[in-house]
């Protein structure tokens, strides 16, 4: 039923270095060497070939590496419904997946996982709505506070602020965590 497609860029040498996440705070996560983040897109893609299985559902597993982590995506068949309104269930599968490559590896998973591709769709979104509200901070001189916003949600405002060469952050405690564009 379900098949996985790899796709590879290129090769690292280096297997493991401290980098710091300026977005959620400095916090050190080791960045994994391309063969390491394949061998956990395919441990991913079984499990979600065999989630798929079990569900009786049709879709193809496709496989990358983008920005230091495992990508999948589940893309054919009517999954619509794995998706959730708000991408609810995509995070919970995602969630999952990770914690079945934690199991199989011993190490902590970051992978991404998109069906249909509702995160390529808000991201495109996202990336709109920052613009928006960079134009706006900047035109007004004021800061700009968001709605509430998941991790991935901030962290694609949050990249978008940047590339505009503006600054942001993150405020709140989870569920209701938003982001504020500042204007200078």
């Amino acid at each position: 039923m379900a098949k996985a497609k790899v796709e590879s860029t290129e090769e690292v040498v280096v297997e493991s270095v401290e980098t710091t996440d300026a977005v959620e705070g400095a916090e050190s996560k080791p960045v994994k060497g391309v063969a390491r983040l394949e061998e956990e897109g395919d441990i991913a893609a079984d499990y979600l070939e065999a989630l798929l299985d079990i569900a009786d559902l049709d879709g193809d597993i496709d496989i990358d590496v983008e920005n230091d982590r495992a990508a999948l995506a589940i893309v054919g068949g009517k999954l619509r419904h794995l998706v959730g309104s708000d991408g609810e269930v995509l995070d919970a599968l995602q969630e999952l997946t990770r914690l079945a490559v934690q199991t199989s590896t011993g190490d902590r998973s970051r992978l991404m996982l998109d069906i249909d591709n509702f995160r390529g769709n808000k991201r495109t979104e996202l990336k709109k709505l920052a613009n928006e509200m960079a134009e706006e901070a900047k035109s007004t001189g004021k800061s700009i506070k968001l709605a509430p916003m998941n991790a991935f949600e901030r962290k694609i405002i949050h990249d978008t602020i940047q590339e505009l060469g503006l600054t942001s952050e993150s405020d709140g405690e989870d569920p209701n965590r938003y982001v504020v564009i500042y204007s200078s």
